[in-house]
């Protein structure tokens, strides 16, 4: 079955639903990374029975970051690499010129060139002038290996995947768990995938006013025992010794891509500062960033726009004052958000099982709640 999974009510709770709510700053409306304004997102899961007998597990996750056209007004962008050990496409211009200008994909590590495929037909369906009177495009896709459920020799994610999901791409709450990219991706042991979050950053005192930081993340990462919520390391407790001896990613490897995006007026230095906090949201979920393990941030602003042709030679911009304490509420808005984000994965996600019989439980998110605040939740954690 292929899906474009659009914004439905949720089945299973959210973290903060039963009172697991990380860090101090509030969270946006929707508390997803679409509360930045001019931010979609879009999914195509593919969930079905291959021919072959093999399942398929697996899909495309879409993010535009920006209203308009990327191309001729690219967003700024800063670029944190974490652990290199991924098969990304197009990072190394992001580093070197702090820009985005295309939509970003997500899907799994085999996939990559089906989803820069998919990305290069949009551009060029939209900009004419690419290859002809201007340079070429680059497309950002991220990766995470979800061959523990996946068919992923099979390929089965094509560039119309891709097409499709930026059609279905939504302002609205982002669907969670076990969709689009996220469909065969496991974390600490459990199913995850997609999570999000969001902060809103009071940037002048108590007037309620202020910016958004949002994040996203494709959660494939972690050691069982490790799962750390609230500070309570609920997967040495949690955990089922079947999930310890079966799951290849108990040993960590898999990976972790973590989406920032704020409608503050950052420069790129100033995003990839805020990209490289979202290491320690990972690390407050029990993430130890593991030999191969690929882990990357990335972070841009939805207000700074840079002209593919520029009126001039000289482009006079705006960036965060980092003399006083607005810069450190940005830092700690990634942290939270991407924290968040992570436990709102493995909340949502149903089970599921793959190829050769794996098979990935649900988190069992009322005893999580139980261990980390018994006193609200006063049965038995056992």
């Amino acid at each position: 079955m292929t899906r474009a999974d659009s914004p439905t009510p949720r089945t299973n709770p959210r973290p903060r639903d039963l009172g697991i709510a990380p860090g101090t700053l509030p969270p946006g409306p929707s508390n997803s990374l679409t509360d930045v304004p001019g931010v979609r997102v879009g999914h195509v899961t593919l969930d079905h029975q291959h021919g072959t007998g093999l399942p398929v597990r697996t899909g495309a996750t879409v993010v535009v970051p920006a209203p308009g056209s990327l191309f001729r007004d690219k967003p700024v962008a800063g670029l944190e690499v974490v652990n290199g050990f991924g098969k990304a496409a197009g990072l190394s211009q992001v580093a070197e010129l702090g820009v985005l200008e295309t939509p970003l994909a997500l899907t799994n590590t085999l996939s990559v060139g089906s989803a820069f495929e998919g990305l290069v037909r949009h551009a060029l369906d939209g900009h004419p002038e690419i290859g002809v009177t201007t340079g070429t495009v680059n497309p950002v896709v991220f990766e995470c290996n979800d061959g523990w459920l996946n068919d992923i020799r099979g390929l089965h994610v094509r560039p119309d995947h891709v097409l499709e999901a930026l059609e279905a791409a939504s302002d609205g709450p982002v669907p969670e768990g076990a969709v689009g990219a996220g469909a065969g991706m496991v974390a600490f042991g459990w199913k995850a995938g997609i999570g999000s979050s969001s902060r809103i950053v009071d940037a002048v005192g108590g007037t309620g006013t202020g910016f958004t930081v949002g994040a996203l993340v494709l959660a494939n990462f972690g050691l069982a025992d490790d799962l750390t919520v609230l500070g309570v390391p609920v997967g040495r407790t949690l955990t089922p010794q079947q999930v310890r001896e079966q799951a290849e990613f108990a040993r960590g490897a898999g990976s972790c891509v973590v989406l920032l995006a704020t409608d503050a007026p950052a420069d790129a230095r100033q995003l990839r500062r805020v990209a490289k906090r979202a290491t320690v949201g990972l690390a407050r979920t029990g993430g130890i960033v593991q030999h191969g393990s690929g882990e990357y941030a990335l972070a841009w602003s939805t207000t700074h726009r840079v002209p593919h042709r520029p009126s001039g030679p000289v482009r006079a911009a705006s960036a965060l004052a980092e003399d006083g304490p607005l810069i450190d509420l940005f830092f700690r808005a990634a942290v939270e958000a991407t924290e968040e984000a992570v436990l709102g994965s493995l909340f949502a996600a149903r089970p599921v099982t793959g190829v050769r019989g794996h098979h990935a439980p649900a988190l069992p998110a009322e005893r999580v709640a139980r261990l980390v605040n018994p006193v609200h939740h006063p049965t038995s954690a056992r």
